[in-house]
């Protein structure tokens, strides 16, 4: 089995990369740089290609049996400032991709990562399940629900075999504080920088936190087993607030001589307030459910970043 990894140089494709090479895989990981995390497995090969190169991206992608695209130009919090380029920067060149693979007869599953986080908008139940409506209040979100539309339309059309996959709040090591990715990787950055963490409400928002291993895992698993035409929740089924976040990095940082000082500020309405994900679809088909614990992933993230910052 060949699968190919577009975007496998980023934070969870680097993790995606080995559990899939674990796997017995064959793995093309197709970037413009290098991977961020060393020590890849044997059997994942990197190639550079620009992915907005359809010539050069069909000729690799036409050796392959999967097709996992992880590849994305923006994220939430860019997304509000510049919602013309995070539509034009990734629908575009998601849809061509849907399309050259829908000529491929060789393809026996594209796996479409979408986002679990921002795609259902504010719910009226949670934990969320794959059912609840989707109402997406951000740039980002309603990007990623389009693309799922456009990869949902291939497969009834064209008969492209595709599972999409919408996870929670991934963190763990290699994740980059102050770039939008996470709340956690920020507020430890901050924490070990000496900086105060700013908190929007009380406790401000709840969010549905899975280490990146289990991410990776899950993500295994819909390719193995789920079904095509189907979407399925990656998470933990618990939600945690950024205090209570907070909470957890304070004794990991007083261990270090370091304090948690935090800033309070008035709620902002594009946030929402809570996400929690139902897992369950994903448990029934292949028995997935996440391995790692929130003390013991963020102790290890807490190590690894206090190291490099």
């Amino acid at each position: 089995m060949r699968s190919c990894l577009i975007g496998g140089a980023g934070f969870i494709g680097a993790y995606l990369s080995d559990a899939l090479a674990a796997s017995g895989r064959d793995v093309i990981s197709v970037g413009r740089r290098a991977p961020a995390l060393a020590g890849a497995h044997p059997r994942v090969q990197y190639v550079a290609v620009n992915t907005d190169d359809r010539d050069a991206l069909r000729n690799v992608l036409c050796e392959c049996d999967e097709v996992i695209d992880l590849a994305y130009a923006t994220v939430p919090k860019t997304s509000f400032s510049d919602p013309i380029f995070d539509l034009q920067a990734n629908l575009p060149r998601t849809v061509a991709l849907m399309d050259d693979l829908a000529q491929m007869p060789r393809l026996k599953r594209l796996l479409v990562v979408s986002s679990g986080g921002t795609v259902y908008g504010h719910a009226d139940r949670l934990p969320i399940s794959e059912y609840a409506p989707t109402e997406p209040i951000s740039p980002y979100g309603i990007t990623k629900l389009t693309i799922e539309r456009y990869a949902l339309m291939y497969h009834r059309l064209h008969g492209l075999p595709v599972v999409v996959v919408r996870p929670g709040n991934p963190y763990g090591p290699g994740q980059r504080p102050f770039r939008g990715q996470g709340f956690i990787a920020t507020a430890m950055g901050n924490v070990i920088k000496g900086s105060e963490v700013v908190v929007f409400g009380e406790r401000g928002t709840v969010r549905d936190y899975i280490h990146v291993r289990d991410v990776a895992a899950g993500m295994r698993a819909a390719l193995e087993c789920g079904a095509v035409g189907e979407v399925y929740n990656i998470g933990s089924g618990i939600g945690r607030s950024n205090m209570d976040i907070l909470g957890l990095i304070r004794p990991l940082a007083e261990a270090n001589g370091l304090s948690v000082e935090v800033r309070h500020e008035p709620e902002r309405s594009f946030d929402v307030a809570a996400n929690v994900l139902n897992f369950g679809s994903l448990l029934s088909c292949s028995g997935w459910s996440p391995q790692v614990s929130i003390a013991g992933g963020m102790k290890e993230m807490w190590e690894a970043l206090v190291n490099h910052v």
